[in-house]
């Protein structure tokens, strides 16, 4: 049996490593299967030495994160063991740092959560043009909103827009009652989500009778020359190369894209190819455009997404073989 002991340095990063009734705790203690005790002014490991050593990994990168005020939950708790398992422990620095990228309506602050996140926003200060490729849950979309409302604020940009493509997820809504624009809200309901928690409801409202904010279709964007804006296109694995080509070229003097999408949940009609994997192929080595590739490791929400996601990821893969077998036999 191995042992560790950690000093802890004030009470109230103590709290916030424990967690409440010591959940924090009790879900290393699982993940490693050893025994961690805090008592006084330090946390003592003990188990096997693989076991004792990666639970100290996660303790001491967990304490970088409290110590620099960040929020204790039970996803980062997982992230920061896988990134310690995969041996990634000195890329976890990189968020440890205080990186605050814009205030909600309710003064919350919005952080990265992930290596991946970090890196996304850097690359959209960086560069005019950015990629954001990756399965659901890794805060593309809501990433991007709040780096747009924080240029917004700053007056960097005049206008910020927001477009997806209307391709159905398996659903139909042409025959919901309604206008076109209540037809095609439904499409846009995660980016009017994002702008109502960042700014608030009346304060979107406002911004959107001005015309400071607009949220439509991508059809909408055909024929205009869009200056001063920060523009975001989401869902964009569901847009032709026509319409990929057609947007990208809309880029006027000031502004900025952050283009979004998930290429294992593609619903063009007839296998048509995606305009986001050609234009992410093409594109990646232009200069001030930046491709970002998330990976499940990146997702944020509950941490069964990130079982879902490895499963159909593993199911994919055994399809493809089964595929490659086939033809191997066939030959």
């Amino acid at each position: 049996m191995a042992e560790k002991i950690i000093p802890i340095q004030n009470n109230s990063q103590f709290q916030e490593i424990c967690g409440s009734f010591d959940e924090n705790i009790r879900l290393l203690e699982q993940r490693y299967h050893v025994s961690i005790v805090c008592r006084g002014e330090e946390i003592r490991i003990h188990g096997s030495d693989a076991g004792t050593e990666l639970a100290a990994g996660a303790l001491q990168a967990l304490m970088q994160f409290a110590g620099k005020g960040q929020t204790i939950t039970t996803q980062s708790i997982h992230y920061v063991a896988e990134m310690i398992e995969a041996g990634a422990a000195g890329q976890l620095s990189e968020i440890a740092d205080d990186d605050t990228v814009c205030l909600t309506a309710a003064g919350k602050p919005v952080h990265t959560r992930t290596v991946g996140q970090r890196r996304y926003i850097r690359a959209i200060q960086n560069n005019i043009i950015v990629f954001g490729i990756g399965p659901a849950g890794t805060g593309k979309t809501y990433l991007a909103v709040a780096m747009a409302v924080r240029a917004f604020r700053r007056h960097e940009v005049s206008r910020i827009i927001l477009t997806r493509p209307a391709v159905e997820a398996g659903e139909k809504l042409g025959f919901l009652p309604g206008d076109l624009q209540d037809k095609v809200d439904p499409y846009l309901r995660p980016l009017y989500d994002g702008l109502f928690e960042l700014l608030g409801a009346e304060a979107f409202q406002r911004h959107l009778e001005r015309g400071s904010i607009e949220v439509a279709p991508l059809a909408y964007m055909r024929g205009r020359t869009l200056d001063n804006a920060f523009i975001i296109l989401d869902e964009a694995q569901n847009t032709t190369s026509e319409q990929m080509k057609m947007f990208l070229t809309r880029l006027g003097d000031g502004s900025r894209m952050v283009i979004t999408g998930d290429i294992t949940q593609i619903d063009l009609p007839d296998k048509k190819k995606s305009g986001l994997l050609v234009a992410s192929r093409i594109l990646q080595k232009v200069k001030d455009i930046a491709v970002c590739e998330f990976s499940n490791r990146d997702v944020v929400r509950h941490k069964l997404v990130q079982d879902i996601i490895r499963a159909y990821e593993k199911l994919s893969h055994e399809g493809t073989e089964k595929l490659d077998m086939k033809q191997k036999t066939q030959s």
